[in-house]
C-alpha cells in the first residue's frame, strides 16, 4: 500500500472534503448512552445502531429527502434500537452523548446556498447552537462549571478556520490535530514513520469537530437533549441552513461572532447566559420558527421548537441549566 507524504495528504483530504449538491436531504445521528452496547452493527428499518464505546450506541438514519422523513425514519429506528436495547439489556445513561446532523455540502457556487457561504454560516451558528443546547454540566454527578462537557473540549477552538477555502481550511484542520496518540497527522508525515491511506482515513474518521466535511456537512454541537428535544435540534440546524431565506438571516446575525474571543469556552462554560450568545440564539430561533412556517412543517414540530424557544432560548436557559437546579436542590 502507498504510503502518503504531507503534500499527497493534503491534497486528498481537500479533494474528498465536499461533494457539492443541492441542499435538501437531511441526515442525523443520536448518541444513546446505554449500561451494554451491542457488540456489532445492528441493521435498523432505514439505518443503523452501532457500538461506539461500552457504554454507548448509535442510531444514524440515512439521508432523507427533507426534514419531515428525515425525523420519522429516525422515530423509526429509535423505537427498534430501544426495543433491541431492553434485549441486551441496557437503558439510557442521562447527560451522555449528542446529536449530529448531516447536510448536504452545497453548490461550487455564490450565495446562501453556495458551498463556501454554507461552510462559514456552519462555522458562526455552531456556538449558537451548542450553548442553546447545552445539557452535560456533570461530572461524576456532581456540576463541572461547564454547561457542556462535550463541547468543553473545543473552547480553544476558532469560531472560523483561518484559510477562506473551505477545502484548505478542512485540510489544515485534519492534519494538525492530534490523534489519539497525541500527534498530529502532519507529525507523523514529517517522523518518517510513512503514514498510509488506511492511517489517514482513521484518523479522519476519529475526529469529531463541531463542523466537518464528510463530502457532506456534518454538524455536531448539541449535547442528547430530554425526551424527543432530538428533533428540535435537527429541525432547527436543518432550516437555518438549507432554507435560503434563513440562512442569509442567520448569516448576518451570527457573522460579528467571527471577530468575539473565546466564544468557544463561553458557549460551553455560559452557554445563553452569555449575553452575545443568547441575542443570537434568540434571532437564530425566530428565524427558524417563521422558516418551518414558510416550509409547511408539521405544527406538532413547529410547537416543540416554539417551546424549546420559549422555555429556553427566550430566557436565557439551556437544557443544563435544568440539570443544574436539579443538583442545588438536592444539595
Amino acid at each position: 500500500m502507498t504510503t502518503l507524504t504531507e503534500q499527497t495528504a493534503e491534497l486528498l483530504i481537500a479533494a474528498h472534503a465536499f461533494d457539492p449538491a443541492t441542499p435538501g436531504f437531511v441526515g442525523a445521528t443520536l448518541d444513546l448512552p446505554v449500561t451494554a452496547a451491542p457488540a456489532q452493527r445492528v441493521p435498523l428499518r432505514h439505518g443503523f445502531l452501532d457500538p461506539r464505546s461500552p457504554h454507548l450506541a448509535t442510531v444514524s438514519g440515512p439521508p432523507s429527502p427533507g426534514l419531515a422523513a428525515s425525523l420519522a425514519r429516525m422515530r423509526d429506528d429509535l423505537a427498534a434500537a430501544q426495543t433491541h436495547c431492553s434485549q441486551s439489556p441496557c437503558s439510557p445513561r442521562a447527560g451522555a452523548g449528542g446529536v449530529r446532523v448531516a447536510l448536504e455540502a452545497g453548490l461550487d457556487a455564490a450565495g446562501p446556498l453556495g458551498l463556501a457561504g454554507r461552510w462559514t454560516l456552519a462555522h458562526t451558528l455552531a456556538p449558537v447552537l451548542a450553548a442553546a443546547f447545552a445539557n452535560s454540566p456533570l461530572l461524576g454527578g456532581e456540576p463541572s462549571g461547564w454547561r457542556s462537557v462535550r463541547q468543553a473540549r473545543h473552547r480553544e477552538l476558532p469560531v472560523l478556520p483561518a484559510a477562506a477555502d473551505p477545502r484548505r481550511a478542512w485540510a489544515s484542520f485534519v492534519l494538525d490535530a492530534a490523534g489519539r496518540d497525541g500527534r498530529t497527522f502532519r507529525e507523523r508525515a514529517r517522523s518518517g514513520e510513512r503514514p498510509r491511506l488506511a492511517d489517514l482515513a482513521e484518523h479522519v474518521d476519529a475526529l469529531r469537530p463541531p463542523v466537518a466535511a464528510r463530502g457532506h456537512l456534518e454538524i455536531d454541537v448539541a449535547d442528547r437533549q430530554p425526551g424527543d428535544g432530538w428533533q428540535v435540534v435537527v429541525a432547527v440546524t436543518s432550516v437555518l441552513l438549507d432554507d435560503p431565506r434563513a440562512a442569509a438571516a442567520a448569516a448576518g446575525i451570527t457573522a460579528p461572532l467571527a471577530a468575539e474571543p473565546g466564544l468557544w469556552e463561553r458557549a460551553a462554560r455560559d452557554a445563553l447566559t452569555d449575553p452575545v450568545l443568547a441575542t443570537a440564539a434568540r434571532e437564530c430561533f425566530v428565524t427558524a420558527y417563521g422558516a418551518l412556517g414558510r416550509r409547511g412543517e408539521s405544527r406538532e414540530l413547529r410547537d416543540a421548537v416554539a417551546e424549546f424557544t420559549e422555555r429556553y432560548v427566550m430566557r436565557g436557559r439551556c437544557p443544563a441549566d435544568d440539570v443544574l437546579d436539579r443538583a442545588a436542590a438536592r444539595n
